[in-house]
Formats: structure tokens, sequence, C-alpha cells
């Protein structure tokens, strides 16, 4: 099920959008719901790697001390 969602663009994203869909033969809406869902997934990719693990940035060597041991 969809809900009706107003956004509002630029007039240079609403033309680069609409030439966008236009190339493709497809829905300006069609490419918004794309681009929402590469960017909530990308959100998802986060919290299933480093968000699952609070504080690892702390236990991962650094670079300089990868280079020592190699």
């Amino acid at each position: 099920m969809a809900t009706r969602t107003q956004i509002y663009l630029t007039d240079e994203q609403r033309a680069r959008l609409a030439e966008r869909a236009r190339r493709q033969g497809v829905a300006m809406s069609q490419l918004i719901r794309e681009a929402v869902d590469s960017l909530l997934e990308g959100e998802d990719d986060f919290d299933l790697t480093f968000g699952a693990a609070p504080g690892i940035a702390g236990r991962v060597p650094s670079r300089s001390e990868w280079d020592r041991r190699g």
C-alpha cells in the first residue's frame, strides 16, 4: 500500500528529474521512490555492520599499526 506524500523540489531538481524520467520511460514518482529506497538501504547496511557493534572504532587498529605488522 502506498501513501501520498507531497515534497518540494527546486526548479532545477524538477527539470532534471523530469528529463531522467523521460529518458528512462518511467514516472518521476518511480525515480523518487527508488532514490528513497537507495538511501534507506544504505542506512540499513550501516546499522547491520557498525551500528551493531557500538564502540568498534576504538578496537580497530589504526592504518599505521597495520602497516607495522605487515
